[in-house]
């Protein structure tokens, strides 16, 4: 028998009685402060598109007929991802059209070309048929581009990190002539086509996936020809497929970055981004995805091989700010039950324990974990601990040493004992 973490908070909180805080003192704009700063600025707010026929105006109902009519003129009728794009009256072909006329500004000719040159290159280069292919990339799985639980709003999250390729073995063997990386963008565009098969292709429906971008230690003189071929391919051949692109670990000189990046990018792409400098992904993060959906290395609770078990476990999520410490009691614990449990801080920075209080009076409090300091880029904590005898279990989180808030979450389960539910 299982008892999962409860909906309702076992949260207490502890402030110091008398908190010693001094005023800031005021400071000067730092050029890197001024840099990400201007980063943010740039990052306009973002509205997903409606794709119900209703919602559109006139002009876009006929621009929309008008495709149509030519793609029909001009090419006759085909196929994208399964979804005939001249059926009759087929909502999820009306979804697909009107990606390509609003990477174009609904301006019907421009949309038409884009329309059949990526057809053009879809049967070119194999699309339909990337995903059966086994391309040799297994050291990359998982870490450089891989698809990864959904956001709050159902869309299939895509994370990217080329961090790895920092090392030069690693880059030469990946990068290192052109077969190899044709092979990789190929590789790259099969992780997009298993994102792009969790889509529903309708009306109110999930019609676009996230992308999670980290630029830690990513090697930006070296990548600029891949990256530069892989967003003009996914532009001109994915329009409209990405709802959001969230960068994380953006280093200050990410300016720079961006300058290099920007010519390849729609205005409407750029009003997607959403960027959060080193030390801030949990925090950004959280915003858009549930903790046990995010990979621990993100500050959420998601293990590499937790998919074996099934959907996640829910976390419960909580907020510790400056000044503050957070007990954590899950009570109701009988003898020779087993607690499992898991607990993450967003840039941890602060002291942590967990202790098991048994009901009766007399018995000792068990450290199950002495109080240490966590540091800032250790993942969550996975543990477990056998009941003795009935009590709770307190975990807590003291950040009265910061002045930071922090985004949090926990879960866990209690396994009762066989020869408690015999």
């Amino acid at each position: 028998m299982e008892m999962e973490a409860a909906a309702s908070s076992p949260l207490s909180l502890q402030e110091n009685q008398t908190p010693q805080i001094s005023s800031p003192k005021p400071f000067k704009k730092s050029f890197v402060a001024s840099l990400m700063e201007a980063a943010a600025l740039r990052t306009p707010s973002f509205k997903e598109d409606t794709y119900f026929i209703s919602h559109l105006k006139n002009s876009e109902k006929r621009a929309l007929q008008e495709l149509k009519d030519k793609l029909m003129s001009a090419h006759g009728p085909d196929s994208m991802w399964g979804i005939p794009l001249l059926g009759n009256a087929d909502e999820r072909a009306d979804v697909i059209l009107l990606k390509f006329l609003r990477a174009r500004d609904f301006k019907v000719q421009d949309s038409l070309t884009m329309l059949l040159k990526c057809l053009g290159w879809r049967k070119e280069f194999g699309a339909d048929v990337v995903l059966e292919e086994e391309l040799g990339f297994k050291e990359l799985e998982g870490v450089v581009a891989y698809m990864h639980g959904y956001d709050r709003e159902g869309h299939p999250v895509c994370y990217n990190a080329y961090g790895i390729f920092k090392d030069k073995e690693m880059y030469e063997r990946v990068f290192g002539n052109d077969a190899k990386l044709k092979k990789f963008l190929r590789w790259r565009v099969q992780v997009l086509e298993r994102g792009i098969k969790l889509l529903q292709f309708k009306p109110g429906g999930v019609n676009s996936i996230i992308q999670v971008t980290d630029l830690k230690d990513m090697p930006k003189r070296e990548l600029r020809e891949a990256s530069n071929h892989i967003l003009s391919l996914f532009q001109d051949n994915y329009p409209e497929m990405v709802a959001r692109k969230i960068f994380v670990n953006v280093p200050w000189y990410f300016s720079l970055l961006y300058s290099v990046f920007s010519p390849f990018l729609t205005q409407r792409t750029k009003s997607k981004f959403v960027i959060s400098k080193e030390g801030n992904a949990a925090e950004t993060l959280y915003k858009f995805i549930r903790p046990e959906d995010i990979p621990i290395q993100y500050g959420g609770l998601s293990r590499p091989n937790d998919k074996l078990n099934g959907p996640p476990k829910p976390a419960s999520e909580f907020t510790v700010k400056g000044g503050e410490k957070v007990n954590i009691q899950i009570e109701g614990i009988e003898a020779g039950a087993t607690i499992t449990w898991d607990i993450v801080v967003g840039g941890w920075e602060l002291e942590y324990s967990a202790e098991y209080v048994p009901n009766a009076e007399g018995s000792y409090t068990v450290a199950v974990e002495k109080q240490r300091r966590v540091a800032a880029d250790e993942e969550a904590i996975h543990n477990s601990y056998i009941a003795g005898e009935a009590g709770k279990l307190v975990l807590s989180v003291d950040n009265t040493a910061s002045r930071k808030r922090k985004v949090a979450a926990y879960r866990y389960i209690v396994r009762k004992s066989a020869a408690s539910i015999i």
